[in-house]
């Protein structure tokens, strides 16, 4: 236990965190820290073929200990955070034995992690908590993962009794902008599949995730003297306050769950001459999705018919972008891979929780090109902000589901 907690001490006291608003890969240097000390340590506990290329991608190599066929798989976690949340000097707090009750993440500043409002604190009363303290994100998204992976891998070199094919690992950057796996070599990974290491609450197992797309609306509006603004004056912010308010109030993320899709407004700026309004789009089914992005594009159109006249030239301009599609289209013609991973958790007492994610990792890209990847959990809870934990007991659960994925896999009936 102590050695997982150092691990992933180690990793999540290094800054990663992402830009989206970056041209380069990694998105930010100081990706290049964590990056490069995980070469070093893959190398130190024995891996094969360590490589970094370029752009920070890593990838390694166990080799089979078995003289059969069998397929090759991987394991992939990313090791950039979230720019939503600052994870500059994270303080990791250690919770020996959670009694049940509110945490103090921070007195000064009077944040407290409690089971009265975060439910899911209660499922582990007597195990270990790692918290952040009150002032950071924790990282465990995906700081977890990569604990788990190099643990486990570091588990099986330590044990070869335990028989497995050849397993390859890889770490990407930038996944929480959603370019994780835009640079991914497929080919050069070469799996017939892979999991990502990524998901929440033990048990998870995932194969669905969003259809997902970002839209920019901007805005155009007409300054005057407010004096003398009568019938000439065009407020581009209290047009997308209007705009705002045609979508569906109960369709947003704070409304839906499980398969609901939604639409989030998550940046808004601007001044009376023009505004810009960030939103995604989400949404499990693809014709829902489509019929999603439309919506926003008949809204648009809807104000432009109105304004275009006074205005001169359409008001507002719409960019939208798909960004990632659902993975279950490319993973339910080769099931067995979820079956796989249900059967190792099941033989570890684990009960499986199969369900759609409501966001995307690296898997869903990475499937659609040709590398089928489910999502597994990693044990993380309340990822993107202050609240964020993992209990130490999670991610020991996570490293023995690798280590029984290995072992089911390298089994000769396996596909």
């Amino acid at each position: 236990m102590q050695h997982i907690i150092d691990r992933f001490v180690s990793y999540v006291t290094i800054d990663t965190e992402s830009d989206s608003s970056s041209d380069t890969t990694p998105s930010t240097a100081k990706q290049w820290d964590l990056a490069n000390k995980l070469v070093e340590e893959l190398k130190t506990i024995g891996m094969q073929d360590v490589t970094i290329d370029e752009k920070a991608y890593i990838m390694a190599t166990l080799p089979s200990n078995v003289k059969h066929d069998v397929p090759t798989i991987g394991f992939i976690s990313h090791f950039d955070t979230t720019p939503d949340f600052t994870g500059a000097n994270v303080k990791p707090q250690i919770i020996p034995n959670y009694d049940g009750k509110d945490i103090i993440l921070n007195s000064q500043q009077n944040i407290v992690l409690s089971p009265s409002y975060f439910k899911d604190l209660l499922l582990y009363k007597g195990q270990t908590l790692i918290t952040t303290d009150g002032t950071t994100l924790l990282g465990a998204d995906d700081k977890a993962g990569i604990t788990e992976i190099v643990t486990a891998m570091e588990f099986l070199i330590k044990n070869p009794e335990i028989k497995h094919g050849k397993i390859r690992i890889g770490f990407t950057p930038d996944e929480e902008i959603g370019r994780g796996a835009h640079h991914f070599d497929v080919e050069k990974f070469g799996c017939d599949w892979a999991y990502t290491m990524d998901g929440s609450q033990v048990g998870e197992l995932e194969f669905e995730n969003f259809n997902a797309a970002s839209a920019k609306i901007t805005f155009k509006g007409k300054s005057v003297h407010p004096g003398y603004a009568k019938g000439k004056m065009i407020n581009s912010m209290l047009i997308a306050n209007d705009f705002i308010n045609e979508l569906p109030k109960k369709e947003t993320p704070q409304e839906t769950r499980g398969y609901e899709g939604f639409f989030h407004v998550h940046h808004l700026s601007g001044s009376i001459e023009e505004t810009v309004l960030e939103l995604i789009i989400r949404d499990h089914n693809k014709k829902k999705f489509e019929k999603r992005k439309e919506f926003i594009a008949k809204i648009a159109q809807k104000f432009n018919k109105k304004f275009t006249k006074q205005f001169g030239e359409d008001i507002i301009i719409t960019e939208i972008k798909d960004q990632y599609y659902n993975m279950k289209e490319k993973v339910l013609p080769v099931k067995h891979i979820v079956d796989i991973a249900e059967k190792a958790m099941k033989e570890l007492g684990i009960k499986p929780l199969i369900k759609p994610i409501r966001g995307g990792t690296d898997g869903c890209q990475l499937s659609y090109k040709g590398l089928p990847c489910p999502n597994i959990f990693a044990g993380g809870h309340n990822f993107h902000g202050k609240y964020e934990y993992v209990p130490v007991e999670s991610m020991q659960k996570a490293i023995e589901v690798i280590v029984k994925i290995a072992e089911l896999t390298a089994k000769p009936h396996v596909k």
